[in-house]
């Protein structure tokens, strides 16, 4: 699970943001990445800290998305332009090596593999973590990300 922030107060905003998700009725944070100072990607707008958490959970993936998007939503997000600036973004990255090619939910996420903001955070959790499609590490893939 990917947390993102660049408006407001993002540090503050990803901190609640952990709680809120091991909050989540038959969820749990087990573990959590430092948080990272990224560049944009997108329109210009102000650098985002990013961070991802593993979670356990008892939902399945259709009804986790939802649940994150109502936390977005207690955060202030307003869905606007693409790659705009947001108060919080939570995505879906993993769900254990489910894939999935559902327009509503794509898992693996699709761009994990691009994202070094992404794969960073997810580095500081688990390196040897296998992406489900492209049978390489999470280190593999950040060492090859530009």
């Amino acid at each position: 699970m990917a947390l993102g922030a660049n408006l407001g107060d993002p540090r503050a905003t990803l901190v609640r943001a952990r709680r809120w998700l091991g909050a989540i009725p038959g969820t749990r944070v087990v573990a959590s990445s430092r948080i990272h100072l990224t560049a944009p990607v997108g329109p210009p707008q102000p650098p985002y800290l990013n961070a991802v958490v593993r979670l356990v959970t008892d939902l399945p993936p259709r009804a986790l998305l939802d649940a994150l998007h109502r936390l977005e939503a207690a955060a202030g997000r307003v869905r606007g332009v693409r790659w705009g600036p947001r108060t919080l973004d939570l995505d879906l990255l993993l769900y254990a090596a489910r894939v999935s090619a559902d327009p509503a939910l794509t898992l693996p996420h699709p761009r994990l593999h691009e994202r070094r903001f992404v794969l960073a955070p997810l580095c500081d959790i688990d390196p040897t973590l296998s992406h489900p499609v492209l049978a390489r590490t999470m280190e593999e893939l950040l060492r090859a990300c530009r």
